[in-house]
């Protein structure tokens, strides 16, 4: 252990406005949501393709199951990496996750056969999951604290940009009158890894977090890169205000935790935030992935709508997904994180159950069925984005990129088994009524959400992160004293 230290690192960073240097940290960090999005869209938009039997001639099932692998693929890397993030440093670990998804991705382009599909659909979810937490830890570690919620909420939302640009791909790429069936598909898979590659000059420009140097020991350094944080916010044209001297924090260095402390932590110090983090994040999981993975399979199945012609009914769907974080998320930062965060659980669930007992009683088309999931996902992706705003500040920062991939992969290994179980509804033999009670499950998982957010939620809003959860290292500093 060090000797206890005085900073004022975090609160030099809380007190910035906003720059030049933040929007390219957004952009840079963001792009994990747009490629999960472009991810998630193309394996629903080539789900009914990988049917045919001039592609790989999977069942309904097997089509969930590479979906499911996926996921599973995703819980493993936010394990593994969001442990080495807390440990090596945030900067590191996305350099590392992205580079693993963009040639895991590349390979599964390739595939011959549904094994070789299921072995690099799960790296390249392993790469989107560890990139999961070492962006949202390194993103509100370096964002002002009065811009968190709302920064955090449309960095989570972009998700739907990828889920656009996945839509429109798709709707070129899985034209038979264009491109060979088995080609299209195959194509699809690369538009992600395009994306990415885009992206990897910018983000190895990227500064450490100083929050995170200056609890692993490292002051000279964190106030170094502060610096150079507060010089280019000041390059940009904005007026640097006063650091308040009274916000300064004492520390002991704690560097990484094991997993006894993270237990220990989460169960013990802080029991209502870990209830609250696991029912937001699993209830959301189930949800987007059981609805959002067979989408097609619905719209093929009960509607008739080609695979090619689903491309246009999801552009809409992803629109509303992607609206609601952009047009709610700054709510959250004024109206406060309790009222907004329930507000949404509840509402959405609501609103699924209505469109749900409609779809039973055949009332709906392919058009009207989407224009009400589009507005109740305008609000249900609010309330998914609040999910992991909530698990990524009410926790120490010492274990805060291990906290996001534990409650991830709690969720996740939920979610996983909403496209199975989906795809098991939808069957060989559809039928509207099995189908319903799924969707009835789902809207009861969103509104308990709900209520837990009433009654365990945190008013974060505007707050420093050591506010709401003192470091590790600010407590060693306490215990020393």
């Amino acid at each position: 252990m060090g000797d206890v230290v005085r900073s004022l690192v975090p609160a030099r960073l809380d007190r910035l406005p906003w720059a030049g240097f933040h929007t390219r940290l957004v952009v840079a960090l963001g792009v994990a949501w747009v490629l999960d999005g472009m991810e998630i869209t193309i394996a629903s938009a080539i789900g009914s393709v990988l049917r045919e039997r001039e592609t790989l001639g999977l069942t309904a099932v097997e089509v969930g199951l590479t979906a499911t692998v996926y996921l599973i693929g995703e819980v493993a890397g936010a394990l593994v990496f969001g442990r080495l993030s807390d440990r090596f440093g945030r900067r590191k670990l996305f350099l590392v996750t992205l580079s693993l998804y963009l040639i895991a991705n590349g390979i599964t382009a390739f595939s011959p056969n549904l094994a070789f599909l299921l072995v690099f659909r799960f790296f390249a979810g392993a790469g989107i999951g560890g990139e999961y937490a070492a962006i949202h830890s390194a993103i509100d570690e370096l964002i002002p604290s009065r811009f968190r919620g709302r920064v955090d909420l449309a960095v989570s939302g972009t998700y739907w940009l990828g889920a656009m640009i996945g839509t429109a791909g798709t709707y070129v790429l899985l034209d038979p009158d264009l491109l060979p069936v088995d080609l299209g598909w195959r194509l699809a898979l690369l538009l992600g890894p395009a994306v990415g590659l885009l992206i990897w000059w910018l983000r190895r420009h990227l500064p450490e977090s100083p929050r995170w140097l200056v609890t692993h020991g490292h002051v000279a350094e964190a106030e170094r890169v502060t610096g150079e944080v507060e010089a280019a916010v000041a390059a940009g044209g904005r007026e640097l205000p006063p650091v308040d001297e009274s916000k300064g924090i004492e520390l002991r260095p704690f560097g990484a935790p094991s997993y006894r402390v993270l237990a220990r932590v989460v169960l013990r110090d802080y029991p209502k935030r870990a209830v609250l983090g696991a029912t937001l994040m699993i209830s959301q999981s189930f949800l987007y992935n059981s609805i959002f993975f067979t989408y097609v399979l619905v719209l093929d199945t009960f509607y008739g709508v080609t695979p090619h012609d689903a491309s246009r009914y999801l552009l809409l769907f992803a629109a509303g997904n992607l609206a609601g974080p952009v047009l709610l998320g700054p709510l959250f930062d004024i109206v406060g994180r309790r009222p907004m965060i329930a507000g949404t659980y509840i509402v959405s669930g609501t609103v699924l159950a209505g469109t749900s007992w409609l779809f039973r009683q055949g009332m709906l088309t392919a058009t009207t069925q989407t224009l009400l999931w589009s507005v109740m996902f305008f609000v249900a992706s609010a309330a998914a984005s609040s999910g992991y705003l909530t698990v990524s500040e009410l926790f120490p920062l010492e274990i805060r990129a291990l906290v996001i991939a534990l409650f991830f992969s709690i969720a996740q290994g939920f979610g996983a088994l909403g496209p199975v179980v989906f795809g098991w509804l939808i069957g060989d033999h559809p039928d509207p009524v099995r189908l319903f009670y799924g969707y009835i499950g789902a809207a009861a998982l969103m509104l308990v959400a709900g209520v837990v957010a009433l009654l365990f939620g945190v008013n974060a809003e505007r707050r420093s992160l050591e506010d709401l959860a003192p470091s590790l290292s600010m407590a060693e500093a306490r215990v020393d004293r």
